[in-house]
């Protein structure tokens, strides 16, 4: 377990590293295209702000998007208590704790960090759910603070969003080039400069395209890629939490056998969730955010085998 928490941190500063790389090197195209150092300064500086803002808000807005409401001890004691005693038994800080408003089976974990951690559970879950199993699918979530999968996770969420703002800044850079005037009227340019200009438009397009690509396909398929690897791990992580992995393998029985799709789901945070949110299918299998079910719960079952 240690070993994947290191893995997790250098994963971090690996990812950190390529995408550095990645919009210094297309801020540089742009300043030399533009033969303008401040085109350049001013994409890094946009993207900077902006993937500084994601960082520090990813977590609230991944929640946001799950629809989910922040609970008390009082509003929500079931839950509030599953959670903290799983807390105070690993030395980990109380997370914030939602219930998110959708008849699915499912939960989430979400944070930078232990400290900065959020975990929800949907009323599906609440519902259907015994108290052994809810705390057996919570002790899943901690495990993914614990082992700081949530951060390399939020991480790559808050990178789809900085190469989503990349094709906008393109976008709008080429209408700012080569669109209308104020008053509609067609920009009055020579021809040499329509000429030089125009190789400039084809890059900014290419750019655009390459970084929505990114960010609306290519971005969520390597989430997912992450938290089909981490499942395994958190699983096994949280049945030694609770020491009754027969709770998870109930759990899992459950979800498998009456949930049904998310009805607020969104790609990106689909790796975030304790259960693929998406309805099932060969296709949703091949690109899911997580392992198959029963591969799951016979991987708990050898585990059990030696409690």
């Amino acid at each position: 377990m240690y070993n994947a928490i290191a893995r997790n941190k250098r994963n971090t500063l690996i990812i950190i590293a390529v995408w550095v790389l990645f919009f210094t090197g297309i801020a540089a195209l742009l300043s030399w295209l533009t033969d303008n150092i401040w085109v350049g300064v001013a994409l890094i500086g946009f993207i900077l702000v902006y993937t500084l803002i994601q960082y520090f808000l990813a977590a609230t807005m991944a929640m946001g998007l799950a629809g989910g409401i922040r609970i008390t001890k009082d509003t929500n004691p079931r839950l509030w208590r599953a959670v903290e005693n799983l807390a105070i038994s690993e030395g980990m800080p109380m997370p914030k704790v939602y219930v998110i408003p959708d008849q699915s089976i499912n939960a989430m974990a979400i944070g930078r960090d232990p400290w900065h951690a959020h975990v929800g559970a949907t009323e599906g879950l609440l519902k259907i759910t015994e108290k052994y199993e809810l705390e057996g699918i919570m002790a899943h979530e901690m495990a993914h603070i614990k082992n700081y999968d949530t951060r390399v996770k939020m991480i790559v969420f808050g990178l789809v969003g900085a190469f989503s703002a990349l094709a906008q800044f393109c976008l709008l850079f080429i209408l700012g080039f080569f669109g209308s005037s104020r008053l509609g009227q067609p920009r009055q340019r020579s021809v040499f400069l329509s000429i030089l200009l125009f190789p400039i438009g084809l890059i900014l397009i290419a750019v655009g395209f390459v970084a929505w690509l990114i960010s609306a396909v290519l971005g969520p398929l390597v989430m997912n890629g992450i938290s089909r690897q981490r499942e395994y791990l958190a699983d096994a992580t949280g049945a030694l939490m609770t020491r009754h992995p027969e709770a998870l393998m109930s759990a899992l029985n459950k979800i498998e056998l009456f949930s049904e799709a998310a009805s607020r789901k969104n790609i990106a945070t689909a790796g975030m969730y304790f259960t693929n949110p998406f309805r099932r299918g060969l296709f949703a299998r091949l690109l899911s955010s997580h392992p198959d079910t029963e591969d799951r719960i016979d991987r708990l079952a050898e585990m059990a085998q030696d409690f």
